[in-house]
C-alpha cells in the first residue's frame, strides 16, 4: 500500500524525468523596419542566410545563422510587434575579442572598443581584460535599426558547461544525414582526383562536417 510520502516521492521522479527533456534554444526574433536592409547587413557579415520564406503580403520571415553557431536569427515581416531596434543583449560567444572586432570592422561595422569588468556588476573598464579571463571582455555593435549585439571573449568554460560546438547535430538522423552528405561529397572529391581511392578519408568528412555547419566555403 502507497503512503503519502512514496506519492510525493513519485510525483518528484515524474517531475525530474520531464525537466530532463531537451529543450534546445535554437532562434531569436530580432525586430527590423527594413527587411532588405537587414538582410543585407547580416549577410554582409558573412552570417549563412538559410532562407526567406514569403506568404502572400502579410508575412516574410528570415533567417540566418552566425558562424559555428547552434541559434540562429528571425526577423521579416508579421514576426514580431516588438518595436524595431528594441532587441539587446544579444550575445556572440568569441574565442579572440579583438580578432572578432578587427573581422566585423573589416565587414564595415561600427564596432565599440574592447572594455572589460573586474567582476559581475562591477564598472567596466576600457581595453581587454589584461588576465585574459573568460567571460570578462566584450565590445559591441548595432544593426542599422540599432539592435544591439554583445561579443563576449570565452576561452574556457566554467565547470559543468558543454560548449555546443561538440554537440552541433540535434540528433542521430541529423549526423546521419551530414554523413551521407559528406560522403557523397567525398565521392566526387575522389572523382575529381583520378579515382584513387582516398585513405585519409575521416579527416577530409571532419573537414566538410565542420565548414558545412559553420556555414563556411566547402572542400573539393
Amino acid at each position: 500500500m502507497k503512503t503519502p510520502l512514496d506519492e510525493k516521492r513519485e510525483t518528484a521522479t515524474g517531475t525530474l524525468k520531464k525537466q530532463a527533456l531537451d529543450m534546445k534554444l535554437e532562434v531569436v526574433v530580432i525586430p527590423v523596419s527594413d527587411v532588405d536592409r537587414a538582410k543585407s547587413f547580416y549577410s554582409g557579415l558573412g552570417w549563412r542566410l538559410d532562407g526567406d520564406f514569403v506568404v502572400g503580403d502579410t508575412f516574410r520571415g528570415v533567417q540566418f545563422t552566425p558562424p559555428g553557431s547552434p541559434a540562429s536569427i528571425h526577423f521579416g515581416k508579421g514576426i514580431t510587434k516588438s518595436a524595431p531596434g528594441s532587441a539587446s543583449g544579444l550575445y556572440l560567444v568569441v574565442s579572440d575579442i579583438e580578432a572578432a572586432r578587427a573581422e566585423l570592422i573589416g565587414h564595415g561595422v561600427e564596432v565599440s572598443e574592447a572594455f572589460h569588468r573586474e567582476g559581475p556588476g562591477k564598472p567596466t573598464v576600457k581595453g581587454r581584460d589584461p588576465e585574459r579571463r573568460s567571460y570578462s571582455s566584450f565590445a559591441t555593435f548595432k544593426d542599422p535599426d540599432g539592435n544591439e549585439w554583445l561579443l563576449q571573449e570565452i576561452t574556457t568554460r566554467f565547470p559543468g558547461r558543454i560548449d555546443s560546438s561538440t554537440t552541433t547535430y540535434a540528433s542521430g538522423a541529423d549526423l546521419a544525414a551530414a554523413l551521407r552528405r559528406a560522403s557523397e561529397a567525398h565521392g566526387e572529391h575522389e572523382k575529381r582526383n583520378g579515382g584513387q581511392r582516398d585513405e585519409n578519408w575521416p579527416d577530409w568528412y571532419a573537414e566538410y562536417m565542420v565548414a558545412e555547419q559553420a556555414g563556411k566555403e566547402l572542400p573539393l
